[in-house]
C-alpha cells in the first residue's frame, strides 16, 4: 500500500500534504504473525502505523509473565510508543503482530513534528491518547474486578473486535501468558465454557463464535 489513494482510504481525515509526506518518509513493511516490532527496554527506532491487520501491545513482569494491554487495528497507532519517542525513553511495552499485517514505519522524529505542523494529525493524536487510555482503564478494571472466567471471555471478544476472527489458534499456555495466570486455570475454564456450549475446543484451536453472536 504505497499509493496515495489507498492511504486516503485508511486515513480519510488527514491532509493530502501530510499523506504525501507519510509516504515519502515512511517504509511499508509486511509483518508476519508473531513478529516482534518493538521490544521492551529498547529505544524505539520506528513508529508503526497499522495499514491492515492487527498488532498486540503488551508488557512483561519481572518474572517474565506477559500482560496484554490492547490491540492496534487498521488506521491506529500506539500512543504509549509515541510517548517514548517524544521523551527519548526506552520502550516500556512490546509490540508484535497478532496476525499478518501491513504497516507503515515512520521515523521516530516525525510524529511530534507533525503535531505542530498539521492540525488533523494533532487531533488524531489526541483521539488516540483518549482511546488508548480508555482501553487501559478497561484492562485495569478486568484485572482488579473481574473473575478469570470473565477475563477469558473478554480475551476472545477482544480478538473478534480487533480482527473479526471467531477462531483462536494457539495453546492454552499462550492464553495463560496473555492473562497472567496458569495453564491449568485456562484449561479448566475452557473445559467449562465448552461444557456450556459457548465454545468448541480442539487441539490448538478454539471456535468462540457463540461468544460473539
Amino acid at each position: 500500500m504505497t499509493d496515495i489513494n489507498r492511504l486516503k482510504d485508511v486515513f480519510p481525515f488527514l491532509e493530502d500534504e501530510l499523506l504525501n509526506e507519510m509516504l515519502s518518509v515512511g517504509k511499508v513493511k509486511k509483518s508476519i504473525k508473531g513478529e516482534k516490532l518493538i521490544e521492551e527496554g529498547e529505544y524505539i527506532k520506528i513508529f508503526p502505523v497499522v495499514l491492515s491487520g492487527c498488532l498486540k501491545v503488551s508488557r512483561k513482569s519481572d518474572k517474565g509473565n506477559e500482560l496484554l494491554l490492547y490491540f492496534l487495528r487498521q488506521g491506529e497507532i500506539c500512543t504509549m510508543a509515541l510517548t517514548c519517542c517524544i521523551g527519548l525513553q526506552k520502550s516500556n511495552i512490546m509490540i508484535a503482530a497478532e496476525e499478518d499485517s501491513n504497516l507503515l514505519l515512520i521515523p521516530v522524529d516525525k510524529p511530534e513534528k507533525w503535531m505542530t505542523e498539521y492540525r488533523t494529525w494533532k487531533e488524531f493524536m489526541m483521539y488516540s491518547y483518549r482511546k488508548r487510555f480508555e482501553e487501559l482503564i478497561d484492562t485495569i478494571d478486568a484485572i482488579a474486578f473481574r473473575q478469570m472466567d470473565e477475563r477469558l471471555v473478554r480475551f476472545f471478544r477482544e480478538i473478534y473486535k480487533s480482527t473479526g476472527n471467531r477462531f483462536y489458534r494457539g495453546t492454552h499456555q499462550e492464553i495463560s501468558i496473555h492473562l497472567n495466570t496458569s495453564r491449568e486455570v485456562i484449561t479448566r475454564l475452557i473445559s467449562r465454557l465448552e461444557a456450556e456450549n459457548k465454545i468448541v475446543a480442539r487441539r490448538n484451536f478454539i471456535d468462540f463464535t457463540n461468544l460473539v453472536r
